[in-house]
C-alpha cells in the first residue's frame, strides 16, 4: 500500500508537470489553432535559461546562490516569451488558417533552436544544482517521504493554473483574446488590436511552455532533446482535455500523469504506456471534442457579455 501511495503521489508530481507543459499549448494549439510542433523547445529554452542562470549565480558568493531560482524562474518566462513572439512576428501571423503549413514551419523552428542549443552548449547534457530550500524530503512514514521539490512544483503549477485562469476570464486582456480566437473580423470590426493580441498570446503560451523547463531542470538533466520527450503527452493532454479549454487540459494531465505511472506499477514501463495511450485512443472515438466542450453559441453569448 505504501508502495501504492508513493507510486501515485509521482503520478500526481508528473501531472504538475504535464499540467505546466500543457498549458501554453492549451493557448497556441487550443485557442489559436496553430499546430506548434517548435513547442517542446520552449521547454528546452526555458530549461537552459536556468542553467545560465546558475552559472552566473555560481560566479557570486556562496550565500547568494540560494537565490538563483528566484531569478531563474521569471527569466526562464521572459526569454521563452521572447522567442516566441519573435517567431510569431517572423513566422506564424502569415500562417493563421494555415494548420499544416504551421505544422511544417515550426517543426523546422524546432530544428532549429535544438541544433541552436548543441552548438551553444554542447551535445552532453549538463545539471542544474536545486537550492537548500528545495532539497530533503517531507517524512510521512518511514517509507512514504515526499521530495520538496516536487512538492514545490505541485504548488506552483496551483498558483500558474490560477493566474492563467484570473487573466483569460476575469481580465479585459483576456477577453480580448478570447474575443480574437472566436472571430477575427469581429474583434478588428471592434476596435481590439488583432496582431497585437496575437503576439501577446503565442508569447504567454511560449513563456509558460519556459516556465515548465525550469522546473523540469530540478528533476533531471537537460540536453537538446529535453522537449521532445514532452511534446507528446502534452499535445494528447490538450486533446484529451478539449482543445481551447483551461479545465479540461487539468483533467486530462491528471489523468495521463496519474494513469501511466500507476498502469506501470502494476504491468510495466513500457506495457503502461501502451494501455494509456491504448485508453485514450478509446475514449476519443467515442468523444473526439474531449473531456470538456462549449458549444459555439454559448461562447458567443459570454464573449458578447464581456465585450
Amino acid at each position: 500500500m505504501e508502495a501504492l501511495i508513493m507510486q501515485l503521489f509521482n503520478g500526481i508530481s508528473l501531472s504538475s508537470i504535464l499540467l505546466l507543459t500543457a498549458l501554453g499549448l492549451a493557448i497556441t494549439f487550443g485557442l489559436m489553432n496553430v499546430i506548434n510542433m517548435a513547442h517542446g523547445e520552449f521547454i528546452m529554452v526555458g530549461a537552459y535559461t536556468t542553467y545560465v542562470v546558475q552559472k552566473f549565480f555560481l560566479l557570486l558568493p556562496d550565500h547568494f546562490f540560494n537565490l538563483y531560482y528566484v531569478v531563474a524562474l521569471p527569466a526562464a518566462f521572459l526569454v521563452a516569451a521572447a522567442f516566441g513572439w519573435a517567431i510569431e512576428v517572423v513566422m506564424i501571423r502569415h500562417l493563421y488558417g494555415r494548420p499544416l503549413d504551421s505544422l511544417l514551419v515550426t517543426w523546422g523552428v524546432s530544428l532549429v533552436l535544438q541544433q541552436l542549443a548543441r552548438t551553444v552548449f554542447g551535445t552532453p547534457n549538463v545539471d542544474v544544482r536545486s537550492p537548500s530550500w528545495l532539497l530533503g524530503t517531507v517524512k510521512i512514514t518511514n517509507t512514504i517521504q515526499l521530495p520538496v521539490n516536487r512538492l514545490f512544483i505541485i504548488g506552483l503549477v496551483i498558483a500558474i493554473c490560477t493566474i492563467t485562469y484570473v487573466v483569460l476570464y476575469k481580465s479585459r486582456n483576456g477577453r480580448r483574446i478570447r474575443a480574437v480566437m472566436q472571430n477575427r473580423n469581429m474583434a478588428m470590426c471592434l476596435g481590439i488590436p488583432v496582431r497585437t493580441v496575437d503576439s501577446f498570446t503565442f508569447a504567454a503560451g511560449s513563456g509558460l511552455a519556459g516556465v515548465a523547463g525550469s522546473t523540469i531542470a530540478l528533476i533531471g538533466s537537460i540536453g537538446s532533446s529535453l522537449g521532445q520527450n514532452y511534446i507528446v503527452d502534452t499535445f494528447m493532454t490538450v486533446v484529451l482535455g478539449g482543445v481551447g479549454k483551461i479545465a479540461g487540459t487539468v483533467a486530462g494531465s491528471v489523468l495521463i500523469g496519474v494513469g501511466n505511472p500507476t498502469a506501470e506499477f502494476f504491468t510495466g514501463a513500457s506495457a503502461g504506456k501502451v494501455i494509456v495511450l491504448f485508453l485514450v485512443i478509446i475514449f476519443l472515438q467515442f468523444r473526439p471534442k474531449g473531456l470538456v466542450t462549449i458549444s459555439s453559441r454559448s461562447l458567443e453569448e459570454v464573449v458578447s457579455k464581456d465585450l
